[in-house]
């Protein structure tokens, strides 16, 4: 018998990324802060979420450098593919 579409975790199998740390990751996660004390109970812990950041690409900023560049050294400018040199 088969699982209906609307049962299947596909997000789960290919691990996306989760919101809230689950219960180990946020003992850690207090552990490195020093906000974990020994012989506290693991119930209650309060939510960490997880930010997710997304890098900005750098390229478009290399590349305006890089023409400024060649511009302030006077480099003149190759002909057009094709074209004739006069």
């Amino acid at each position: 018998m088969s699982i209906h579409t609307s049962l299947r975790s596909s997000r789960s199998a290919s691990g996306a990324m989760r919101s809230v740390m689950k219960r180990f990751e946020r003992v850690r996660h207090m552990m490195d802060k020093g906000a974990w004390t020994d012989g506290r109970s693991v119930y209650g812990l309060p939510k960490i979420k997880q930010a997710k950041i997304k890098s900005q690409k750098a390229a478009p900023k290399e590349k305006e450098a890089a023409a400024g560049a060649e511009a302030a050294a006077g480099a003149t400018p190759a002909p057009a593919a094709g074209g004739k040199a006069s």
